[in-house]
């Protein structure tokens, strides 16, 4: 397969997913579970991904500066410091971390 044929798989699937969300009935929509559920799960998506990111290297588990950089920022947010405070921190942590070889 090469890569537009990948494309164009991605951009059928990603506009029948929407579809599908679109022919949901309202009614299920207004169900007190369902509505939790659609408010945790883009949380839960995006700690995956951190995680993913932060944590794997191919098919390997890694501790680098990267976790370094997500500790600094999760105390940040700990602290409850702004938005760009918490990246900032990450991003000087894991810049530091790496620049002593870490």
């Amino acid at each position: 397969m090469n890569t537009w044929t990948a494309i164009g798989l991605t951009v059928l699937g990603c506009y029948a997913v929407k579809l599908a969300g679109l022919l949901v009935p309202a009614g299920a929509m207004e169900r007190p579970l369902v509505r939790r559920l659609a408010a945790l799960l883009p949380v839960a998506l995006l700690a995956a991904l951190t995680a993913q990111q932060t944590f794997a290297d191919g098919h390997a588990l890694v501790l680098d500066a990267r976790a370094a950089g997500l500790g600094a920022a999760a105390v940040a947010l700990m602290l409850r410091a702004p938005f760009l405070l918490v990246v900032a921190a990450a991003v000087v942590v894991t810049a530091g971390v790496r620049a002593i070889g870490g």
